[in-house]
């Protein structure tokens, strides 16, 4: 039996919804690539974390039925779960740092995967949005408040692999700020909440609350 700690990642300020995501701190236990990912897909969260060193803060990622360089909300989960000042993914090294409630990580626009960034008129059209046929990775996102820099935002994966929609995702959240030039402050799905920073160095800053939901064994 292999344990994995199960985590909601970009919870609302009432601590309700985030993101799943499935973290197995005992990467050795789930060694080759293949095993991975079949685990992964077993579990069903939008992402599964493999640790492969605590201490470094080594991790790997997958979907269901892929394999990520990076991702915003396993990186931003793992944070939280491990306490450690950086953690090490094939994109890079992701930088991390807690202020209050919120755990922050940065990284570069360029690591995250490709997606469709696609604005709609009103908060309303995007909350009417009914969920796409595979194929195209969309975040459907509009203004809330342009001034405040509040944003409604729904994401759909596309990938046919039974995620039909993300609650909370990181790095299309990180895409649309480095678009945008300007901190943001997006909800997301039925109650998700994630804030973006650009930094004077080229980085983007993406944070949220996490919590624990569980603790169980596969």
């Amino acid at each position: 039996m292999t344990e994995y700690d199960v985590l909601c990642v970009f919870c609302g300020a009432d601590g309700r919804y985030g993101n799943e995501l499935g973290v197995v701190r005992d990467g050795v236990a789930v060694a080759t690539e293949g095993e991975r990912q079949a685990f992964a897909g077993q579990l069903g969260f939008s992402e599964t974390v493999f640790v492969d060193d605590v201490e470094r803060g080594v991790i790997d990622i997958y979907t269901p039925t892929l394999r990520l360089p990076f991702a915003g909300h396993p990186c931003v989960g793992t944070a939280w779960l491990l306490g450690v000042p950086a953690l090490v993914t094939p994109a890079g090294v992701v930088s991390t740092r807690v202020d209050g409630e919120f755990t922050w990580i940065a990284a570069q626009a360029d690591w995250a995967p490709p997606r469709t960034l696609r604005q709609y008129d009103s908060a309303a059209a995007v909350d009417a949005l009914v969920v796409p046929e595979p194929g195209e990775w969309i975040y459907a996102w509009a203004w809330q408040d342009e001034q405040a820099g509040r944003i409604r935002a729904r994401a759909f994966p596309g990938r046919g692999d039974g995620i039909d929609e993300d609650e909370a995702t990181g790095a299309a959240a990180l895409l649309l700020t480095a678009s945008l030039g300007r901190p943001l402050h997006i909800s997301q799905g039925r109650g998700s909440q994630i804030e973006t920073s650009p930094r004077s160095d080229g980085l983007i800053e993406v944070g949220g609350r996490v919590r624990k939901k569980a603790k169980a064994e596969y």
